[in-house]
């Protein structure tokens, strides 16, 4: 059998009761045809990248899946029929990540630190430094009144 990690986006509309349903209605369908579900991982209600179907935000499943082709055909099939379900993406993979995914790891979270406290930013951010009016190299009007203003 071989290993996949499956990923599916399901409406906002509905609960995060219902989203972790269909799971289980999927994760029953990979079992009936011969195959086993590692893991699901529900992580939230979460924005999309992209508007889709009308829905900016999209409650986000992971399973950890150990099946045939045709057991993962099979519950794709019943994804593109489900009108709950959005977007869902599946790749096979050599082995499964231990423990919890990067998205619900804190302590990846943790080591970015505050944004602010970047040494290549300087005094303001990433803005750059700050520059006074008389720093601006002058406009085109300004540079022609000010040669006006010199002829006399």
């Amino acid at each position: 059998m071989a290993l996949y990690e499956h990923v599916f986006l399901a409406r906002q509309d509905i609960s995060g009761q219902q989203a972790e349903a269909l799971a289980e209605q999927f994760k029953g369908v990979i079992e009936a045809n011969g195959g086993k579900v590692a893991k699901v991982e529900s992580w939230g209600l979460r924005n999309t990248a992209y508007r889709i179907n009308k829905n900016r935000k999209a409650h986000y499943v992971l399973m950890n899946i150990d099946a045939e082709s045709a057991a993962v055909n099979e519950m794709e099939r019943q994804m593109r029929l489900h009108d709950d379900v959005l977007r869902y993406m599946t790749i096979r993979v050599e082995e499964h990540e231990e423990g919890p995914s990067a998205i619900m790891r804190k302590s990846d979270r943790d080591e970015r630190g505050d944004r602010g406290d970047r040494p290549d930013r300087g005094d303001r951010g990433d803005r750059g430094p700050r520059r006074d009016r008389d720093d601006r190299p002058p406009r085109r009007f300004e540079q022609a009144a000010r040669t006006d203003e010199d002829k006399e």
